[in-house]
């Protein structure tokens, strides 16, 4: 009955895999100028403080290895899938794992409390679907909590850096002409409330400079400072499904 059921579940899975499994949180796929599909590292998104570029990238590299270390016939899993399969104390240590290496890392960088209450959902979403007999592991090493949890971090901090890139941008703007009036016929960013819960710059140290241009830039590079573009309203907001106003404070 078991094995049945490990059939029936990975076959309900295969129609819809794509839409529950998430991107490598360390690598991406691109395709070259000969037309072959090549793997690289992520890039880390410009405008973050060293110390959350650190961040960022650790928690991209543990995701990866706990969740997509391993791969046979095109289906990835990782670490966390060798450690459920322990009776009785694999799941158990999977979900300290999980909020060891990844989300208490996470929140080094000053992330808003409704983020990682997000975060630890997706642990608790991992550790429930564990406990699922006969298929419990198979399906956790679909569902990837890790993984998730670095995508919303990226997305976090990718926000994170343009909104800090743009109050640069606003400030040269001002220092140049000495007037507010060009700035804020640009239109502006996100919104003093959504500013509090990004917290743009955050990490910076006194005489760092910020990655501007990102790690994937032009060596040769001089445009260090982007122009000014508006946002769409609540941009921040609607990659976690939710709005500005019904956001927890930090």
């Amino acid at each position: 009955m078991e094995i049945f059921l490990g059939k029936t579940g990975i076959r309900l899975f295969e129609r819809h895999l794509e839409q529950y499994k998430p991107e490598d949180p360390l690598y991406e796929f691109y395709t070259d100028s000969q037309g072959k599909k090549k793997r690289r590292k992520r890039a880390t998104p410009p405008g973050l403080s060293a110390r959350d570029a650190e961040i960022l990238k650790s928690v991209q590299r543990r995701a990866h290895y706990l969740d997509k270390g391993f791969s046979i016939f095109g289906f990835q899993f990782g670490w966390t899938f060798f450690i459920g399969l322990i009776p009785f104390v694999g799941d158990a240590v999977n979900v300290y794992l999980d909020y060891r290496l990844v989300v208490k890392k996470a929140r080094q960088a000053d992330i808003p409390l409704w983020l990682l209450h997000r975060m630890l959902f997706h642990i608790l979403v991992g550790a429930g679907v564990g406990f699922v007999p006969a298929i419990g592991d198979v399906l956790v090493a679909v569902y990837k909590p890790n993984s998730r949890n670095a995508g919303l971090l990226m997305e976090f901090m990718r926000i994170r850096g343009e909104e800090y890139m743009r109050l640069q941008a606003e400030e040269a703007i001002v220092t140049s002409s000495g007037s507010r009036s060009q700035v804020d016929s640009q239109g502006r960013g996100l919104s003093k409330a959504d500013q509090e819960q990004v917290k743009p710059g955050a990490g910076l140290v006194q005489g760092e400079i910020s990655q501007i241009t990102g790690s994937n830039a032009a060596p040769n590079s001089t445009d260090v400072r982007p122009s000014i573009q508006s946002p769409p309203k609540k941009r921040l907001f609607r990659f976690f499904g939710m709005s500005g106003a019904d956001s927890p404070a930090a």
